[in-house]
């Protein structure tokens, strides 16, 4: 490709990542969003031109215009280019070029996805199969969402959102799990369950699912061998005998068609992640990874940015930032605070994301904080949508099924609540996949933050 490359959007995790694999290709890059984000940030460190606000005048000289799922087909920089000739693709039709040539392992399913994405390009690059990746979160230890590789595997997180992944046809396909999200995309569950089996169908090589999940199960692959994965009986990869670890997350044996391979240490907490573990262990045993490989690689895999992420403690307060947004995110990130600190006090804080959501999935929000101990709600994080006054952070907190719930109007107003009542041995959690996270982050700097809680 010629010319300059410019990225609609350019400060998301997925649009950040494919400009770091367009840079590493040799090619030029530069970008616009409505805001500076960490991704920006890290893309200008690195010489990318970023634009903040989105004018007619970006685009000029641009080769191509790659614009992320998020951005409206009346944008003005997508407009611009259309009528000055330039070519203009959506992020999922832009795939196919980022991947070509490349055996692609691709990720999906609502939940799980950036983690299971990282662990498996972490156990190939510990593997030194030198993979290509994209992963919608930074994996802590590379510091990157992003790298180009030498080896023959691109493994990337196959996003549902404006059925983003239909642009793919991975040779391997894992999916975590098939719950009704996004109904701005899908508004029946029927149409995103129909989404994921177009995916399925795409599948070249093995697909692997997950036997726990009921809309996991139901995909029937086109072409591919099919794989299972859990702890029920029938799944061909299982996980037995469970138990906490002393790094704060869980040690279990991994079985393979009813063969004990081995025990493995996972520094990541909750019973959600045995289940990421046991797919990433599946995909790389079909890439060629021995298990003694995986399992040695699983020792030093430290997370991804913002799932699970300890920011660090102040005052004997530990604060954590997890991007969970649907009610199942939020039960399993409470379960495994619980697992991991089972004498705290826990806060949930949480920023509700988008409307669509909301109204859709209401009454499962209302249930998802049974495990913790106090649950403070932010104003809604509106994104894409437009505001809906019948629906605010007031209306959600109301709803919720749990004996201490508080609302609070702004982020100011969170981080004063928490400070007067937080207390040594408490644990907060902020639950956002918008700005909430600057809760956690302002708390640790009023109160004097004494580092990142490191494991091991």
């Amino acid at each position: 490709m010629t010319g300059e490359v410019h990225l609609v959007g350019i400060g998301g995790a997925g649009m950040s990542a494919i400009a770091k694999i367009l840079i590493s290709r040799g090619e030029r890059v530069r970008g616009s969003d409505r805001e500076r984000s960490a991704y920006a940030q890290a893309l200008e460190a690195m010489g990318v031109p970023v634009v903040i606000g989105h004018r007619a005048e970006n685009i000029t000289d641009a080769s191509l215009v790659v614009a992320s799922s998020a951005i409206p087909e009346n944008n003005v920089e997508l407009a611009a280019a259309r009528a000055a000739g330039i070519p203009v693709l959506r992020r999922k039709d832009f795939l196919s070029d980022i991947v070509q040539g490349k055996r692609v392992v691709a990720v999906a399913g609502t939940h799980g996805k950036t983690t299971t994405t990282a662990l498996i390009a972490w156990i190939l690059q510990a593997a030194g199969k030198a993979p290509s990746f994209i992963v919608g979160g930074q994996i802590r230890g590379l510091g990157t969402n992003a790298q180009w590789g030498e080896g023959q595997d691109f493994v990337i997180e196959a996003d549902e959102y404006d059925r983003t992944f239909l642009g793919l046809e991975p040779w391997l396909a894992v999916v975590t799990n098939v719950e009704h999200d996004h109904p701005d995309c899908y508004p029946t569950e029927a149409e995103f369950k129909q989404a994921f089996q177009a995916f399925a169908d795409q599948v070249q090589g093995l697909l692997v699912v997950c036997a726990e999940d009921p809309g996991a199960r139901t995909l029937v692959p086109g072409k591919a061998r099919l794989e299972t994965y859990g702890m029920e009986a029938e799944a061909l990869w299982r996980a037995d005998e469970i138990r906490p670890n002393s790094a704060g997350g869980s040690d279990f044996l991994i079985s393979r068609a009813g063969e004990t391979l081995g025990l493995a240490r996972s520094r990541l907490p909750g019973r959600h992640n045995v289940l990421n573990v046991l797919a990433a262990f599946a995909a790389s045993s079909a890439l060629g990874v021995e298990f003694a490989q995986a399992r040695e690689a699983l020792t030093s895999f430290q997370g991804v940015g913002r799932r699970f992420e300890i920011l660090g403690t102040a005052g004997g307060v530990t604060v954590i930032d997890d991007y969970a947004h649907h009610p199942t995110e939020i039960q399993a990130t409470l379960q495994a605070a619980r697992q991991r600190y089972p004498q705290a006090r826990i806060w949930a804080v949480f920023q509700p994301h988008t409307y669509s959501r909301l109204r859709t999935l209401l009454p499962a929000f209302a249930k998802a904080f049974s495990q913790a101990d106090q649950v403070v709600v932010l104003e809604v994080f509106a994104a894409r949508e437009v505001p809906d006054e019948a629906l605010g952070g007031q209306q959600i907190a109301e709803r919720i099924e749990h004996p201490q719930v508080a609302f609070a109007e702004s982020i100011e107003q969170a981080v004063e609540l928490l400070a007067g009542q937080i207390r040594e041995g408490d644990v907060v959690v902020t639950l956002s996949a918008g700005d909430g996270n600057q809760v956690g982050a302002l708390l640790l700097k009023d109160r004097g933050n004494e580092g990142v809680e490191r494991d091991g």
